[in-house]
């Protein structure tokens, strides 16, 4: 043996892989040195850490895509359940612009929609309650006015006779 694989035990080593001449491919040569291994756990830390920032950006990329379809696939369904509640047909036309802008628009009435129909149902029912009470008003009043007479006659009755005894 040569004083340079006496000082170095591993340049037999690498006089071994050097000579076979070959790399498969995706594996990485096995190196002996450190400076180099440590070069190369580096760089493909590196890679590593930037085809991970490519995964999450093309993950959030599929995700706000994803979105956007539910979004949009969500709007046209509203905008076909307004047209249909409106008597209108459903068409699926390219005129979905127009359509989509008046059901955006409508999505943002309606709770003022709500509320206009709950002051409607309110004003119905306290005029079914007004209408309840003239109604049992004139009832009363009416069998009043046919107890009257009876009760009318009752007391002049007695006031009738009451005339009629001779006074002392």
């Amino acid at each position: 043996m040569t004083t340079s694989t006496q000082q170095d035990p591993m340049n037999l080593f690498r006089q071994l892989w050097g000579n076979m001449g070959f790399k498969m491919p995706g594996m990485v040569a096995p190196s002996f040195d450190p400076d180099d291994l440590e070069k190369q756990i580096t760089d493909l830390k590196a890679v590593e850490g930037w085809l991970r920032m490519n995964i999450s950006m093309l993950q959030m990329t599929i995700q706000g895509l994803e979105m956007q379809h539910s979004t949009l696939s969500t709007v046209k369904n509203f905008s076909d359940t307004i047209r249909a509640s409106n008597g209108n047909p459903v068409d699926d036309g390219a005129s979905d612009a127009p359509s989509i802008g008046d059901a955006l628009q409508r999505a943002t009435l309606w709770p003022w929609e709500v509320i206009q129909q709950v002051q409607e149902g309110v004003q119905k029912h306290l005029e079914e309650e007004v209408d309840r009470a003239e109604n049992a008003v004139a009832a009363a009043a009416k069998a009043a006015a046919k107890s009257a007479p009876k009760a009318a006659s009752k007391k002049a009755a007695p006031k009738a006779a009451a005339a009629k005894k001779p006074a002392h």
